[in-house]
């Protein structure tokens, strides 16, 4: 596998966006910390992206205040007390979005936290410990042992709860299928592998983060969506 140089990708993603300068702003570090969170905060993260998943974002995020209210500020104990009719009783208020199969998950993967907290850690401690050179490695973690957290949902919520990570986005889709670097289905063991070590070793290179490094391949050609 020969994979183009950090470089050769940085000049053509400048070229493309107006210059180093505005390019180094679209590639600023974002918000790292994840170890600090509380658990709640994991599980609301998550949970907004699973409504947010086929649906208009800026619905969810107009919601989301009566979410937190609705289902106790997703303390753990708590949901894990909610017996299925108050699930259903929730999924029916036209506070929230009416979707039970989402609403579900709520308490599924408040499970799947609650488990892992028995090994001595938190939630948020285990995701911030997971090696970033195996991230597809906690995206099949959450895809099984959480509910509908597979596909881009999961790599989605970790991106925005400050865990480094690179996104499956179509610019990045696009950019490996363009060099030939993969040619099979996106979520193959294969060609997830083949991903991640393209980026490992453009981390190694330049030292930039997995989520600069999505950006800016994003950046150096297709539609340039800003999420990658």
């Amino acid at each position: 596998m020969t994979l183009e140089t950090v470089d050769a990708i940085y000049q053509r993603a400048a070229e493309r966006k107006g210059g180093d300068a505005k390019l180094n702003v679209l590639l600023a570090a974002q918000k790292q910390g994840i170890d600090e969170l509380t658990d709640d905060r994991i599980l609301s993260e998550m949970t907004k992206k699973i409504f947010q998943s086929g649906f208009v974002w800026r619905v969810v995020e107009k919601k989301w205040p009566d979410f937190e209210e609705a289902f106790f500020n997703f303390d753990i104990e708590k949901i894990l007390m909610m017996p299925e009719e108050m699930l259903e009783q929730k999924a029916s208020d036209p506070k929230i979005i009416r979707n039970f199969n989402k609403v579900k998950t709520i308490k599924a993967n408040a499970q799947m936290m609650f488990e892992e907290r028995q090994n001595g850690h938190s939630f948020a401690e285990f995701i911030a410990r997971w090696p970033t050179a195996d991230i597809i490695g906690l995206w099949a973690y959450l895809k099984k042992n959480g509910q509908r957290l597979g596909g881009n949902t999961g790599p989605y919520a970790l991106r925005m709860l400050g865990k480094d990570t690179f996104l499956l986005s179509r610019d990045v889709e696009g950019y490996f299928r363009a060099h030939d670097l993969i040619s099979g289905g996106l979520h193959t063991k294969s060609t997830l592998k083949t991903i991640q070590q393209s980026f490992n070793h453009w981390h190694q290179e330049s030292g930039m983060s997995l989520s600069q490094l999505s950006r800016l391949v994003a950046f150096s050609t297709g539609d340039n969506q800003l999420i990658s």
